[in-house]
């Protein structure tokens, strides 16, 4: 399945290092990427939405992690 995704690219998620997790989301196959100018919610910067959810407090070190969470909670979705 694939998924959807869109990171902020508004000028506080950007200096918070939206750059950087669009790097590291790169890395995965079956992902959508887009930009998005500001989602609205930038004193919990860096901002993602993932398949129409907002996810707050992105960081590089946590986008990985959650992006496995959510294909998995996916799968076994699916499956069940």
């Amino acid at each position: 399945m694939e998924m959807v995704i869109k990171v902020c690219m508004g000028s506080s998620c950007h200096m918070k290092g939206a750059y950087k997790i669009v790097e590291k989301l790169k890395k995965f196959p079956n992902i959508k990427l887009y930009g998005a100018l500001c989602m609205g919610n930038c004193s919990n910067g860096v901002n993602v939405e993932i398949n129409g959810k907002l996810y707050s407090n992105i960081t590089e070190e946590n986008i990985e992690e959650l992006i496995m969470k959510i294909m998995e909670t996916e799968k076994s979705e699916n499956n069940g």
